[in-house]
């Protein structure tokens, strides 16, 4: 149910063709693909993934012409008095 609601809540964000693969690429670089190079010691390509992955979300974003959750999260946050 969870999951449902996450799926139903991102897919009207990420409609552009573009943005959509760029966050399909950009996701497991990030939560994937960075921590198993860290476990391994990689820490620098850790590192690059990590960065690399949420850079190519954020241009997702510009391209899509709105906001991260993340940065919706965090003008949420501070936002309150």
């Amino acid at each position: 149910m969870l999951f449902d609601k996450a799926i139903h809540n991102w897919r009207p964000r990420h409609q552009n063709r573009t943005c959509f693969w760029l966050h399909m690429v950009g996701m497991p670089a990030c939560f994937i693909a960075a921590p198993a190079m860290a476990i391994v010691g990689q820490g620098w390509m850790a590192g690059a993934l990590f960065v690399g992955g949420y850079a190519l979300q954020l241009l997702g974003h510009t391209i899509e012409g709105n906001r991260s959750g993340e940065e919706m999260f965090l003008r949420k946050l501070l936002s309150r008095p």
